[in-house]
Order: C-alpha cells, then structure tokens, then sequence
C-alpha cells in the first residue's frame, strides 16, 4: 500500500460525519468510456442481461436470521430517507440480491448509493450519470440494450452498478481504494473512495 493511499484511508473514520449529510445533488464524476475487449463485453452482457428474480435463498437457518436482522436495522437507518416501509424492503432486498450476485458487501453498495445519489431514484449528475448508483448512459449502449431510461429502473440501476463496480475490481486485482476511483471517474485520488468507505461503516449491522 502507498503512502498516499494509506494516509487516505487513514481519513476515512473523519469524514463519516460528512458524509452522513453527501448528497443534496448527484456527485457522479465524469466516469471514463474505456474500450472493452470482446470476452469483457461480453461477459459483462451476459452479466446484465441475465434475468433471476431478487428472492434471496439460504442455506441454513441462522443465515436467514441474519439476513432478517441485517434488512430490519437496515431499514431501520433507511427510514429518514425513504418513509414507507414497502419501498425500503424492496430496495434492501434487491441491493442485497444484487451486491451478493456481483460478490460485493451490501454495506459497501449502500455507502457508495449513498455518497453517489443520496438514495434518490431519479437523480441525474452535471456529466449525465443516472439513478441510485449514478451510471453513465455510455454502457447501455456498451453492455446494454441502448436504452438509457432504463436506468432509472430501480434494479436495472443497482444491477448495472454492481456489475461495473465488480469489473473495476477485477481490473483493479482487488483494490477497493483504486476500483472507487476509476467508479467514480477519480482514479488515485482520495477523496472519493474516502467518502464511500465512511459512508459504508454507517450501514454495517453487527
């Protein structure tokens, strides 16, 4: 880990106050068009099209019970945000599907909605970004079906910013401090990934 990164990191608990108020407005960064090899785009096709229900399965009793604690409290924290009940259920219950899918920690997903969109469905950033995870209207066409309103589809949103997040780590060899980065458009700056790391610690149930 680089000096620079260990010091940001270091910053993260500092800013969790700040970052319980970010945003007003969406604050997506001008994420970057990259050219995709075939066998990514493909992949990542496949990835978004493939069409499971978000009805979450376990394997044992005490995993579903922590599953049931885990979107009570949650939803719990969500209130102020979201006031009925019936929205906050099926907006925990499709992150969670989606950040398991993509292998992602639904604390992390729910800090980086946060930090992105402040938990606003429609909301729409000065480079065009949409929906909860502010994704740019570039990969509908990239890995899509071309249609970017289809973004503000609730779990087209968190499916299509789940997938983007786990390719960014993947490219990123499990960097979560560069993989922010290049999600947000920031790549080796701190100030991003800082944000999403102190909103994350607000959404971790014990």
């Amino acid at each position: 880990m680089t000096g620079l990164r260990r010091r940001a990191l270091c910053l993260a608990p500092a800013l969790g106050a700040a970052a319980a108020l970010w945003p007003r407005s969406a604050l997506a960064g001008a994420q970057a068009e990259e050219p995709l090899i075939d066998a990514v785009r493909t992949a990542l096709s496949a990835a978004i099209a493939s069409a499971a229900p978000p009805r979450p399965t376990f394997e044992s009793t005490d995993a579903r019970m922590a599953h049931l604690h885990w979107l009570s409290a949650t939803s719990e924290r969500l209130k102020r945000r979201h006031t009925e009940l019936s929205t906050r259920v099926e907006f925990l219950q499709t992150l969670w599907y989606e950040s398991k899918r993509a292998g992602l920690e639904p604390d992390l997903v729910l800090g980086l909605v946060q930090v992105e969109s402040g938990f606003r469905k429609y909301a729409i950033s000065t480079v065009g970004a949409r929906g909860y995870m502010q994704v740019m209207p570039f990969w509908a066409r990239t890995i899509g079906d071309g249609d970017p309103a289809r973004l503000f589809h609730m779990q087209t949103n968190l499916r299509f910013g789940c997938v983007i997040l786990r390719h960014y780590l993947d490219r990123e060899r499990g960097d979560l401090f560069m993989a922010l980065g290049r999600y947000n458009g920031s790549r080796g700056r701190p100030e991003y990934p800082n944000a999403v790391l102190a909103a994350r610690q607000q959404w971790q149930v014990k």
